[in-house]
């Protein structure tokens, strides 16, 4: 009775010992070849797989940005580091330097050594968060580097056209200020 079905067959002598080694290979053969064939898909399983493949595409993505955010943030505070580290005193500004900052007039009081500079290139005026800075311009051009857009007044000389310029014969006056 605890005899399997093979062994009672051989007994029988319906199949011989070659044919029943024969039928177990073939049956250990196809249980280990079922799992790598892949001819059933299971769905869900697919759909857990594409979810989890979206979900590792995201978290890389906001990965990417948090680090992005990090890196700006970096940038900004070396900047602002920078910038504070350098800047000059305005203290006893007696004149009125007017300059634009996008679409809006901005006016600082600096000494007049200073004002000369600024037109001849060796300060520049720089945005610090919410206000305006006098740095030196080997500064300028290292903020101006990083981030262009905190540069407000930055004169490069050698910058002015000497044969081009239409109004080369009219001399603006050293004492105008606008």
């Amino acid at each position: 009775m605890g005899n399997s079905l093979q062994e009672q067959l051989l007994k029988a002598g319906l199949v011989d010992e070659q044919k029943l080694k024969q039928a177990r290979s073939d049956k250990r053969k196809k249980g280990k070849a079922a799992p790598k064939g892949a001819a059933h898909v299971d769905p869900a399983r697919e759909q857990a797989r594409r979810a989890q493949a979206e979900k590792a595409k995201r978290d890389r993505e906001l990965n990417r940005q948090h680090q992005e955010a990090t890196r700006r943030k970096a940038l900004d505070n070396e900047l602002r580091e920078l910038i504070h580290a350098h800047r000059l005193s305005r203290d006893g500004g007696e004149v009125a330097f007017n300059f634009t900052d996008g679409s809006t007039l901005k006016r600082l009081y600096l000494r007049r050594e200073q004002q000369q500079q600024v037109v001849d290139g060796n300060l520049a005026v720089v945005r610090q968060d919410t206000f305006y800075e006098l740095i030196p311009a080997a500064i300028a051009e290292r903020v101006a580097a990083r981030q262009p857009e905190r540069i407000i007044v930055f004169n490069k000389p050698g910058t002015e056209s000497g044969e081009d310029d239409d109004y080369a014969e009219f001399k603006v006056p050293d004492d105008l200020m606008w």
